[in-house]
């Protein structure tokens, strides 16, 4: 596995881009993750900053053979695009991208609740909390990863399928490894920073 070369790549001086990796080879779809997410950042009923989608491929060719059909999970939290269309559609200024590590981030004493940010992510990442009313989504669980820690959803993961660390040292690896695939559906050149292999 590449915990070696992430924690390498957390000491390289300069600005990163901090990224999740989910190999869906082996997610179980157990929602650990979104419960621990939910758990981490006291998120109101409704609103889940890590989803996990179940999607469905294949077809049933012949009735005199066994289908070619199969199931597998889709975990899907905020992308930290290098270009959020978030950031663009917020009338207000209140998301913002860090520059030291390329977190997006709401800043919920700005936010409005237009939820203009909503419609324009075509991951779905920012919900409206009806509680607060204002928009809310993943931060990579910026407060621990400031302290040295995973975020929650790669700690908490059963199937150790989950990886944290910086996007160019993550790709490197999966390049090697085997042949990355980026969230692409809808993405509308937003650049997300997500690595999916499968």
């Amino acid at each position: 596995m590449p915990e070696e070369i992430i924690e390498q790549s957390f000491k390289k001086p300069g600005p990163k881009q901090y990224t999740l990796w989910v190999d869906l080879e082996y997610c179980i779809g157990c929602h650990a993750c979104t419960m621990a997410c939910k758990s981490e950042n006291n998120t109101p009923v409704g609103v889940d900053y890590n989803r996990v989608i179940e999607v469905e491929e294949g077809e049933f060719k012949d009735s005199k053979k066994s289908p070619d059909v199969r199931v597998y999970f889709v975990p899907m939290p905020c992308m930290h695009c290098g270009q959020p269309a978030c950031m663009a559609a917020c009338p207000v200024g209140a998301i913002t991208k860090r520059k030291e590590d390329g977190i997006v981030l709401i800043n919920k004493d700005k936010c409005i609740g237009c939820r203009y940010c909503a419609w324009a992510c075509p991951y779905g990442a920012p919900q409206f909390s009806a509680e607060a009313k204002v928009m809310e989504k993943c931060t990579l669980c910026v407060h621990r990863v400031e302290k040295g820690l995973k975020p929650a959803c790669v700690d908490t993961c059963v199937a150790k399928t989950r990886f944290f660390g910086e996007l160019n040292a993550l790709t490197d690896y999966i390049n090697r490894q085997k042949a990355a695939k980026r969230a692409s559906v809808g993405a509308g050149g937003t650049q997300p920073s997500v690595l999916y292999t499968k």
